[in-house]
């Protein structure tokens, strides 16, 4: 499939998805402008799902590792009753201003809890307080395996987790396969998650993978 063709079917794609709310488009416009990595943002198509799933699972508490600009958040936030919350951490400081500046204007602004720090020392607390049903993890990919473990065992049977950049740009199955840090924790995510018998999962092919796994 060439570059071209791949592009007029993600337009046809985008063209018969329902439209990200306007407050999405501008977060995502601005973080195009004024950030350097604006590309790791979730995105409308993928946003649309994560609120698909959102709702058909009825979640009401959600947990987010790697709020980065925060679009996954609003996406999520929107999908949830008003009662519902969106618990997101971020690690990178820097980031909270862009951040709040656009949960600032969002109407369901008050579902969005925002945690800055180590994930790895906020989880504990969280866990202990609140019981997630819809967990989204897009942040160091070399400590997947330590997010799932740490989340894994407070979930309620039916529960929900989302693991993003699975397909790591085709890295998983390049040769020789990378050697690199990131590349080789991908992999091992994935075969953790295979031969776990707590779940059943898949992984779609969705930009740069998305794993689904559900708790038994």
């Amino acid at each position: 499939m060439t570059t071209d063709h791949t592009d007029r079917l993600e337009a046809y794609i985008l063209e018969h998805t329902t439209p990200e709310s306007e407050l999405r488009a501008h977060l995502s416009r601005e973080a195009h402008v004024r950030l350097l990595r604006a590309r790791m943002l979730s995105g409308h198509l993928q946003g649309n799902l994560l609120q698909m799933i959102c709702r058909m699972t009825h979640a009401r508490q959600v947990l987010e590792i790697g709020t980065y600009t925060g679009y996954a958040a609003h996406c999520l936030a929107e999908a949830l009753p008003e009662d519902g919350e969106v618990h997101t951490l971020e690690s990178d400081d820097e980031m909270e201003d862009f951040i709040r500046e656009f949960v600032a204007q969002a109407p369901y602004r008050d579902r969005i809890h925002l945690h800055l720090g180590d994930a790895l020392e906020l989880l504990p607390k969280l866990l202990e307080k609140y019981s997630f049903d819809l967990v989204y993890i897009d942040a160091n990919k070399r400590q997947y395996i330590d997010y799932y473990e740490l989340i894994l065992p407070h979930l309620p049977s039916g529960a929900i987790i989302l693991a993003d950049n699975t397909l790591w740009d085709g890295k998983v199955v390049a040769e020789p396969l990378p050697t690199d840090a990131q590349t080789q924790a991908i992999l091992a995510f994935n075969d953790w998650v295979q031969q776990d018998p707590r779940v059943e999962n898949l992984i779609l092919p969705l930009r740069d993978g998305l794993s689904l796994i559900r708790k038994l």
